[in-house]
This record gives C-alpha cells, structure tokens and sequence, in this order.
C-alpha cells in the first residue's frame, strides 16, 4: 500500500515541475522498510527509526522530512496516517563563509591556468572558463553544458539549470571578445563537438576536470598556502560580491539590484542573494557604516 502510494506522490509531485531523484530513491527505501514491518500507513515511529539509519544528524533530518512531506501529502485525505514530528533538527546546512577572489587573485588563477597544461587546447579551455565564471558568475554545471547555439548576440542562454529555470546572462563585448578567440581555437580542435568547452580527448568537460584543473592553477598562484582554499565557486562568490558592492544608494535602488542580480545569477529565491550581505565581512562592514550614518543623520 505504501509502495503504490509513493509512486502516485512522485507522480503527482513531477508534474508539478520537481524532479525528486533522492527523495524518490528514499521514499521507495521508507516504503519498503516499513511494509516488511508490517505496516501500510505512515507511522511516526517507524519513519524516524528508518530516518536513524543516517550517518549524520543532518542526513537523518533530510530523511525524516521527506517522509514528513509524504505523510502530509497522504494525511490529508487519510488521517491514519501520521505526520512524524522534525525531532532531528533542521534539514538545511549550515553555508560556509564563501571564499572571497580578488582581482588580482582571479588574474594569477587564469594566467597559471593558461601556462600549467601541457597542452595548448587546455591551457586555452581553462583560462577562458575561468575568466568567463569570474565575470558572469554561471555555475560550473551551466558553463560546462553551454552549447555554440546557446552563445547568441543578447548573451548565454542557460537551458533548465539547478532550479529548472531558463535565463539569458547578459555578457560585456570584452568577455565576448575573449570567448571568441577561444572559440577559433576550439572549432579546429573539435569540429564535430557542439559544446563550447571541451576535455584534451574531444569531449565535453565534467566537473571533476575543471575542479582538477582549478588545484592545479590554484597551486601555481599560490592561492592554496592558506587554512582556507577556494574552488571553482569561489569565482561565482567573487562576482556576486563585485555586483552587490556596486549597488547604488537608495532603498528602492537596493530592491532593485538585489532583484536584478537574483535572476541573473539563477538562484531560486531573492534569499539566497541576500545571504551575501551576511556572509561576506566588507558587505557587512558597508552595511554597518551606512546605518551608523542614518542613525546619526550623516554626522561623522
């Protein structure tokens, strides 16, 4: 019964646009785990004896709500069913402090990126990726499954991403003009290979590639020699930083920008735009001295 009831869920659940691979896998888990028990309802009980099965407590939480949203789901039209309650905590992680690029470290990363391979095709894949991360803020995924179609005169077209979403990222002409003198490169490399960015062996690149070649030229920049390091993120994080630093005045202005940068950058709610602000020390410190201002009438 239960296993009939997480394939109608997932169903009704899909066609309303959410993918639910994990949660998929671990519902049918649930559904298994407590039929061999001999129930065909939700039982609080049992789903937070499958939930326990976890390594971590937040692995547990994860599990135990998506049994939650099930149970909800069945409870609604069949009270027999019970809603466990959160008792292993909240489902989200904490986000680390994002490692934060300068200018000037964002420079030294694409030069060694440029002169660490040993072969021409990569030095050119990696440093035009690199560069075009840091000045668009793409994740890594949407970079590496961007096709030729996609580039077109208005800007990068990146197709159903993290959150299922379309967008179009505006480019400027200089990173325009850089993406092309790759692509001279890449065409004659590649000919028979539609994607914009390709590996040493004619295929298109896999995220274990860029993360290999970002140690590599993040070693060479010397960019490695301290408590923290950065990923291929950390560009993401440098240009979400840039932007919200360049936001102007005003709070009808600020509402705008943060708008604005939300969807250029693809993320799923304004929130996660916002969690800049708090995580990065220089936005919280302008932020400080703004309000310090007001309270004082801009008196110093």
């Amino acid at each position: 019964m239960l296993s009939a009831a997480v394939t109608t869920y997932l169903a009704v659940r899909r066609a309303a646009g959410f993918a639910l691979r994990n949660p998929g896998f671990q519902l049918k888990s649930f559904a298994a785990f407590a039929e061999a028990r001999g129930h065909g309802f939700v039982r609080a009980a049992v789903a937070i004896e499958w939930a326990g099965f976890a390594h971590s407590l937040l692995q547990r939480a994860r599990r135990l709500g998506t049994v939650i949203r099930f149970a909800r789901y069945l409870h609604a039209e069949d009270p027999r069913h019970e809603v466990p309650p959160a008792i292993f905590g909240t489902e989200q992680a904490r986000r680390p402090t994002p490692y934060i690029l300068t200018a000037a470290e964002i420079q030294r990363l694409i030069t060694a990126a440029s002169q660490s391979m040993s072969r021409a095709i990569c030095g050119a894949t990696y440093s035009t990726l690199f560069a075009l991360l840091a000045c668009t803020g793409l994740r890594v995924s949407e970079a590496i499954r961007l096709r030729l179609d996609d580039i077109t005169p208005d800007g990068l077209v990146i197709h159903r991403t993290k959150f299922r979403k379309s967008r179009l990222v505006p480019v400027h002409e200089t990173a325009r003009a850089g993406l092309e003198r790759y692509l001279h490169l890449r065409r004659a490399y590649a000919p028979f290979n539609d994607h914009v960015f390709v590996s040493v062996v004619r295929k298109p690149l896999q995220v274990k590639d860029v993360d290999r070649a970002f140690r590599i030229a993040a070693r060479l920049a010397g960019l490695l020699d301290g408590p923290r390091r950065p990923t291929p993120h950390a560009l993401r994080h440098a240009f979400a930083t840039r932007a919200l630093q360049a936001c102007p005045d005003g709070r009808d202005a600020i509402t705008r920008h943060m708008l604005a940068l939300s969807t250029y950058l693809g993320h799923s709610t304004v929130a996660h735009t916002y969690w800049y602000l708090e995580a990065v020390p220089d936005l919280m410190r302008d932020i400080a001295e703004q309000t310090e201002r007001f309270a004082t009438g801009g008196r110093s």
